[in-house]
């Protein structure tokens, strides 16, 4: 129990961080990134990035209200279903918006001849395939512990 409290402790104290530093950029790191493009690119990816960045707080929350019911030994329970579910909600509509502002700019860069060049748009695929990764891994995950729940159920009535 005490190197879980250990890891729980690390992982809390990561996602802090995580979280002031994904403040940080949407608040200031963005907007003057951003300030010396033209208004019609520059709001549109300012929100999407946004939300973007918004929906990976989302999964930080929900972490944290998992790494509570590990403390409390609730993981395999009802409660933890649905916060994983938060997760995989919130990975789909960040992956989304990602790919959608990806395929925007992928599509202005070949319909424009001044600033066509392959290196961007491969770019941009390559980070909407990789950013897929974790919201199927907690697809499987989900599967997992829907499965554990049902067997944690079964092993309660034995006893």
């Amino acid at each position: 129990m005490l190197r879980s409290r250990w890891s729980v402790l690390l992982l809390r104290v990561a996602l802090v961080v995580a979280a002031l530093w994904l403040l940080v950029l949407m608040a200031m790191s963005l907007p003057g990134e951003l300030r010396d493009e033209a208004p019609a690119f520059r709001v549109p990816a300012q929100i999407v990035l946004t939300l973007v960045l918004a929906s990976v707080l989302v999964v930080i929350v929900c972490i944290w209200r998992l790494l509570t019911l590990v403390q409390r030994d609730r993981l395999f329970s009802d409660a933890s279903r649905r916060w994983v579910d938060a997760i995989v909600w919130a990975l789909a509509i960040g992956w989304s918006l990602l790919a959608a502002g990806a395929l925007t700019v992928t599509t202005v860069i070949f319909l424009t001849p001044e600033i066509r060049d392959p290196g961007i748009p491969m770019a941009l695929f390559g980070v909407v395939v990789l950013s897929s990764l974790p919201m199927l891994l907690m697809i499987v995950m989900r599967g997992l512990l829907r499965q554990a729940t049902g067997y944690r159920a079964e092993l309660d009535e034995v006893i």
